[in-house]
């Protein structure tokens, strides 16, 4: 009894060990730099406030893909996506 418990947690371990290192090859290095893509937003999903001024927040697009509401996207996508328009990200105030 024992000896099969042995096996079969060592079965489960090499399990656990072999996904882990596939999917921590599959996942890309995270990018050094954003930049803001308009148009491209889902409803409730937006990066901060809305270009127009309507609402300063994240998560607050009434709907998907409007020209005002934004998210910050991997340097170089934003051209890349259907509707998406890249806007100049502002200094931050000192």
């Amino acid at each position: 009894m024992k000896t099969s418990n042995k096996a079969l947690g060592l079965t489960v371990a090499g399990i656990l060990a072999a996904g882990l290192s596939v999917s921590a090859n599959a996942v890309p290095d995270q990018p050094t730099e954003w930049e803001k893509c308009a148009g491209i937003a889902k409803a409730g999903a937006n990066d901060c406030g809305a270009l127009d001024g309507s609402h300063g927040c994240a998560g607050q697009a009434k709907e998907d893909n409007l020209a005002h509401e934004w998210v910050y996207v991997p340097a170089g996508t934003c051209d890349k996506i259907t509707g998406g328009e890249v806007k100049a990200v502002k200094p931050a105030k000192s």
